[in-house]
């Protein structure tokens, strides 16, 4: 029997995390909840899974995370709440010697270099729950990464991907929100609509398979059936593939380094029909090169980079900016960071680094005319 921790049990992932609980419960049990402000499907998690350590962000505060995250009876915590609030809580996780399943993007897009040197300190397992990242791992599975010549992300293209720079300038929120064969909350769709998901997990790939930036490439491929590839240096690739559902991935971190029998439907191959893979148009959807260039630059970059797309987002979503830019956003905000600011070496760098980004980018973002 395992004991799990969820921290953002709420959201989308934790509730796919407790699906996997439900269809394994022989094998799983809940020892911690957390979540962000829905104290009412909170309150329902809590009276079902009876959890021993409870915490709710508007009630509690950020730090009652790392109560949850370091409950002694929990041996995996999965971090899938959205945000830097986690930052403090994954390190105490590690240091507590807890297995981590991640799904926040943040926690290694600001922070990798130091989560994963405390986690190699530790000798703590980080398992990627995002499907791309899940889906690496698999085809790794132990192999030495210096057999490795690239990791080779998928995305979906998003819904615009058909769409020419002039036609994205009137894309408004509500379309960026209808993604083609995901369902997820509205600031990642909007980031896989821009590319900026995949920019995201390009920096995560980085830190979590110790490769340098030229090992990741990025191939669109909209029916989402591959989830990621491997090519190795003698030239073969090795690939992923499942069902479009986030169980998949969570169960395998849950029950790494056994497989266990899922409850979802198998995937049908002759049904899905064709495969295709085709490079990103990067003059479009510039957030995606803007994430390469973020994660070869000075280290804080990649925070000034999350940042940034952040407050841009949001002010997309509010009907305040064009659907372009968002990146014309991110791109003045990394333009005007001065690396000499003070050195990435702590969490508290980390928030000043992150607090200077966002309120340039804020400014920014008023300086920019909104959409009709």
């Amino acid at each position: 029997m395992k004991s799990i921790a969820i921290l953002g049990s709420t959201g989308s992932i934790g509730q796919s995390a407790l699906a996997v609980v439900d269809a394994h419960a022989d094998r799983l049990r809940v020892v911690g909840l957390a979540a962000g402000g829905n104290a009412a499907r909170l309150q329902e998690q809590v009276e079902k899974y009876r959890p021993t350590r409870v915490s709710l962000a508007t009630e509690h505060g950020p730090g009652a995370l790392v109560d949850v995250a370091t409950h002694p009876d929990a041996d995996i915590v999965l971090f899938a709440s959205s945000g830097t609030a986690a930052l403090d809580a994954v390190l105490a996780a590690i240091d507590a010697g807890k297995t981590i399943a991640l799904a926040n993007k943040e926690i290694l897009v600001m922070a990798g270099a130091i989560v994963m040197a405390a986690a190699k300190r530790a000798g703590v397992a980080v398992l990627p729950v995002d499907s791309e990242h899940n889906a690496i791992h698999q085809c790794l599975h132990g192999r030495d990464t210096r057999d490795v010549r690239r990791l080779i992300l998928t995305a979906s293209g998003g819904p615009f991907r058909r769409l020419s720079s002039g036609e994205l300038q009137n894309v408004t929120a509500e379309d960026a929100l209808r993604h083609p064969t995901w369902r997820m909350g509205p600031k990642i769709t909007v980031d896989s609509a821009t590319l900026m998901n995949k920019g995201l997990e390009v920096i995560e790939a980085r830190w979590l398979f110790d490769v340098g930036p030229s090992q990741i490439d990025v191939l669109v491929h909209p029916q989402s059936i591959v989830h990621s590839m491997v090519e190795f240096i003698d030239g073969s690739v090795i690939a992923q593939l499942g069902v479009t559902d986030m169980q998949l991935p969570i169960q395998y971190a849950f029950s790494y380094p056994e497989r266990w029998t899922a409850a979802l439907p198998p995937l049908d191959l002759a049904r899905a029909g064709r495969l295709e893979f085709e490079p990103p148009d990067t003059r479009a959807f510039r957030c995606l090169d803007l994430a390469f260039r973020a994660l070869a630059g000075p280290a804080g970059l990649p925070i000034v980079l999350n940042a940034a797309n952040e407050i841009a987002v949001a002010a997309f979503l509010r009907n305040q900016l064009a659907f372009p830019a968002i990146a014309s956003i991110i791109e003045q905000t990394m333009d005007a960071y001065d690396p000499a600011m003070e050195p990435i070496d702590e969490l508290t760098a980390v928030r000043r680094v992150e607090a200077w980004a966002r309120s340039f980018a804020a400014n920014a973002a008023r300086g920019v005319q909104s959409i009709p």
